[in-house]
């Protein structure tokens, strides 16, 4: 029953992105990938029913399959997250293992049907071999994307404060849970029989169906704002940042190639500020580096970095530590205790009651409440 809800689930949830209007390049992995599942699920009900050996045509095929569960998973996260793997000589190798696994079965394919249902029936007997090179195969391949795909949403997560003003909801917590249930997936395949895996991938499916549902940006990737930004130089801001010292400047050397003279950084500088006093744009709770740099007519980059060297800290923290000080500003007058606490946050451009209170402690060392009582 749990292999049909699952396989129900899987194809409900291809059909709404195979009829999605503008399908990006993350959502058109995503539906392969659980168009994947959705043919292991019925492979596996198939198998379990007995109908496999009335019809043992397509016996072995769902061997080679498991193998692109990983493979799919990585690429997905890398189309999320703004990197689009754009050599196809590189995507070709990824399909290697499965292609591999593939050739290596074509001996069984070639069996007679009574051969094929007997190899299936006596634990793989004489196919031994591959059993063993399959399941080394899959189980390495799944994890090792699964720890890929976290290495490149942990990065993601850091380098969207060079960039973002709020960042929420782009952290991607939910692609973090996936990508670890994916890898304990495989985990699973290690110490279980088969059918534990498959409910697990039946469980995964439901993950995916409740964020679906409950977070659209899983079946809407808005990461065009990422093409605008160099993503060496963006991480090589956010390491320049780590690097701070308490004089709250970073080290030149960082940007030596930048092309930008200390007089532009100056006046760059002075036109932030000035813009920043003038239109309030940190109340704009959407705010990105590339649109305030795109309002002061200059690159992502060079704003990226005269933040740094100016005020010691990447995009997200400077936006904030204005917010900040524009809430302790209407927070202190009189007329404005009428209104609460995160009301006045959320005007100052917070989109959430533990973003504006992190801001605050790490700002003021205190609470809003001991604050404004001290």
């Amino acid at each position: 029953m749990f292999f049909i809800l699952g396989i129900f689930i899987a194809i409900f949830l291809s059909l709404l992105l195979l009829l999605k209007a503008k399908k990006s390049r993350a959502d058109k992995i995503l539906f392969i990938w659980l168009i994947l599942i959705s043919v292991l699920q019925i492979f596996r009900y198939f198998f379990e029913s007995g109908y496999f050996f009335k019809h043992p045509n397509w016996l072995g095929i769902e061997l080679v399959l498991p193998v692109l569960h990983g493979v799919l998973l990585y690429m997905y996260v890398i189309e999320i997250t703004g990197n689009t793997i754009k050599n196809k000589g590189a995507v070709f190798l990824h399909f290697v293992p499965s292609i591999l696994l593939f050739v290596l079965i074509i001996p069984f394919f070639l069996l007679t049907n009574e051969q094929k249902v007997f190899v299936y029936q006596n634990n793989g007997e004489g196919f031994e071999w591959f059993v063993l090179i399959e399941g080394l195969v899959v189980v390495i391949s799944g994890l090792a994307y699964s720890i890929w795909s976290l290495i490149i949403i942990n990065r993601h997560q850091k380098n969207i404060e060079n960039i973002f003003s709020n960042t929420e909801k782009k952290k991607l917590q939910w692609l973090k849970i996936l990508a670890i249930g994916n890898g304990v997936i495989f985990l699973l395949a290690l110490f279980f029989e088969t059918n534990v895996t498959y409910t697990a991938i039946a469980c995964l499916v439901l993950f995916i169906g409740f964020f679906g549902i409950n977070q659209l940006n899983i079946f809407y990737s808005n990461m065009d704002v990422m093409e605008a930004f160099d993503e060496k130089s963006l991480i090589e801001d956010e390491k320049a940042y780590k690097e701070e010292v308490s004089t709250k400047s970073v080290s030149k050397e960082k940007y030596a190639k930048s092309g930008l003279t200390e007089k532009d950084i100056l006046e760059i500088y002075k036109a932030l500020n000035d813009n920043m006093d003038k239109n309030s744009w940190y109340k704009n709770n959407e705010l990105t580096l590339v649109e305030l740099a795109k309002s002061l007519n200059v690159h992502p980059n060079h704003l990226s970095q005269v933040i740094n060297e100016k005020e010691g800290k990447n995009f997200h923290n400077y936006i904030n530590a204005l917010r900040i000080k524009e809430f302790i500003k209407l927070a202190s007058i009189a007329e404005n205790k009428k209104y609460t606490i995160i009301s006045l946050a959320y005007d100052c451009g917070f989109n959430t009651k533990s973003t504006f209170n992190k801001y605050f402690k790490l700002q003021t060392g205190k609470t809003p409440t001991e604050f404004f009582n001290s």
